[in-house]
């Protein structure tokens, strides 16, 4: 895959550096890639968790680091086919007016993304205060499904219910979906809050996410990608693959790891320590195969 390798090489000689690849992993081979398949090779890119509106001492550079996360997406050697924001655009305000300003403010930032295919979702943050009103107004419906070079991509909102739960009229959507995809479909999700139980304590978890599972579970290729916990981390449920995403505003602790769920503090040795963003990578040959590539938001 000429220009992958192209990319890598770019982001080795760029001195980006941090970059891990995840590849072969459970669950990833596709059965999609045959002759006649309309199954090509691309990459995506997945950025989360941008909080805009957010101020404190976790990031000193609040104003400043969602703008670096643009910059760093135009500056790559070749531009993702599109771009994904995992979930909580903004930061969660009782202010409606001041929702509104935010998700406004944010939308005319990534505007200046180059590429504009860019899907959204939105997390809790965004969302649960209102059912998803305000959210609505920007960036349209908060489910929904579209096709990418062979690939069935699936939009789940597990936000917009404050309780933190899927819903059975969207779990329906869901089966509906999923019936007249073959088993061995090539199926990517996306949502915010994992759909299984992370750390519940934390809040790390979708109420009814198991049923979603469940529904995905007949189907051979399927993965995973949320945000919400503010870290890489990755976990299957049987043959599915879940991964986490780092987010753009400041790292959280590990599940479990220490009596609350507070940001880790900013680091001024190793500013945007724990931030970052990652690229997806589908590779049709010579077997199909999906690569995770980590990318650290640096200063500059």
């Amino acid at each position: 895959m000429d220009h992958a390798i192209k990319r890598r090489s770019f982001l080795k000689l760029a001195g980006l550096g941090g970059a891990i690849y995840v590849s072969g992993l459970s669950g990833w081979a596709s059965a999609a890639a045959t002759a006649g398949s309309a199954y090509q090779d691309f990459f995506f890119v997945q950025l989360s968790d941008t909080h805009w509106g957010f101020e404190g001492a976790p990031n000193p550079d609040a104003h400043g680091t969602l703008q670096k996360a643009v910059k760093a997406v135009n500056s790559l050697e070749q531009q993702p086919d599109f771009i994904v924001f995992t979930g909580d655009l903004t930061h969660t305000t009782d202010d409606p007016q001041e929702r509104r300003k935010r998700l406004r403010e944010f939308k005319e930032i990534v505007a200046d993304l180059k590429v504009k295919d860019v899907r959204f979702m939105p997390g809790e943050h965004d969302a649960s205060l209102d059912n998803g009103a305000a959210y609505q107004e920007f960036f349209g419906k908060t489910h929904y499904s579209f096709e990418h070079k062979g690939v069935h991509f699936i939009v789940l909102d597990n936000v917009s219910d404050p309780a933190g739960s899927i819903g059975e009229a969207q779990l329906a959507w869901l089966a509906a979906e999923l019936q007249p995809l073959p088993a061995d479909a090539n199926i990517v999700v996306f949502t915010h809050r994992p759909l299984f139980d992370l750390y519940p304590q934390w809040d790390w978890a979708t109420r009814d996410g198991a049923k979603a599972v469940e529904l995905l579970m007949p189907h051979a290729n399927v993965t995973v990608f949320y945000g919400h916990i503010h870290q890489e981390h990755h976990h299957m449920t049987g043959h599915i693959a879940h991964h986490a995403a780092k987010s753009l505003i400041f790292p959280l602790p590990a599940p479990g790891s220490q009596p609350k769920r507070t940001p880790l503090a900013w680091d001024d040795a190793y500013p945007y320590r724990g931030l970052g963003y990652r690229e997806i990578e589908a590779e049709a040959a010579p077997k199909t195969d999906f690569k995770i590539v980590e990318l650290p938001l640096q200063k500059g």
